[in-house]
Parts: structure tokens; C-alpha cells; sequence
């Protein structure tokens, strides 16, 4: 799972908050995951496409499986630069693979790998990812393969 970012990737930029850690001021497991999702999200939304907006179409993307390896602690007011990029692509699904880097030293602190589903927002059942969306991850994924 362990990959450097790539040049092509989408990185979203945040900075750790009192709220994100716990009392000895390291940030609590699970906020990576957060952190993963709002890099998920902020990768949508830089393509053409707010979460709000594919739920009023009736759209929703649902983390199906997700794995994450911790590395090193992140800490109270660090900037962090999270990835977001599509490394597999299907009919309804499509696969991240995400990794976290404090920006002061460009320390890996957490990777993870997420299957997300694309599912019709009324009935939950799996839905098709629209063509032009495909075409606009199919896109980003050549990017990152050319850029290497």
C-alpha cells in the first residue's frame, strides 16, 4: 500500500485542531479517516461535482471497505497534506488510495485504501457512475500513470 504522492494526485491541505486529538495532544485514530474523507470529498468538488448537489440527483457515494496503516503521530496545530487518488475504476464502484504527509517534514503518518459505491440516494442500491464522471476519473487515473 506504501506509495510516495505523485505529482498528478490531489492533495488537500488542513491543519490538525485542539478537537482532532486527545488529551496528550496527538491526533485520535479515527480522525484519519476523516481527514481521508474531507480529501475524498475536496476531490469531487475540484472535479465539478459537490456532495450536496449528486444527493439532490439523487447520488450518493458510501465507503463500502476501508483499510488504514498508521505510521507516526500527528500533533496539535501540524499542517497536513492529504491525497486522494482513483487507482481503480468500475461499472459502480471506484477505489482510493490516500495517504497523509505532515508538510513540515513530509512524514507519512497514515495511508489507507477505501472502496466507495456509488448508490441511488433513495433506495441505497447500487447505482452506475455517471459517463461523464467516469470519463473524468478514467482521465485523472491515465494522468497519474503518464506523470510517473
Amino acid at each position: 500500500m506504501r506509495a510516495m504522492m505523485q505529482r498528478n494526485e490531489f492533495v488537500h491541505s488542513l491543519r490538525v485542531y485542539y478537537e482532532d486529538t486527545d488529551a496528550g495532544g496527538i491526533v485520535f485514530y479515527v480522525n484519519y479517516l476523516k481527514f481521508m474523507e474531507r480529501a475524498r470529498t475536496e476531490r469531487l468538488r475540484a472535479m465539478g461535482y459537490a456532495q450536496s448537489q449528486l444527493a439532490q440527483d439523487n447520488l450518493l457515494f458510501v465507503v463500502h471497505s476501508a483499510q488504514a496503516r498508521y505510521h507516526a503521530p500527528a500533533r496539535l496545530d501540524d499542517e497536513l497534506l492529504v491525497s486522494a487518488q482513483v487507482t481503480e475504476l468500475k461499472r459502480a464502484s471506484l477505489k482510493f488510495t490516500q495517504q497523509v504527509h505532515r508538510k513540515s517534514d513530509g512524514q507519512l503518518l497514515c495511508e489507507g485504501q477505501f472502496l466507495v459505491a456509488c448508490v441511488r440516494a433513495d433506495t441505497m442500491k447500487p447505482q452506475a457512475i455517471p459517463e461523464a464522471m467516469r470519463n473524468t476519473f478514467s482521465t485523472d487515473m491515465n494522468e497519474s500513470v503518464v506523470g510517473e
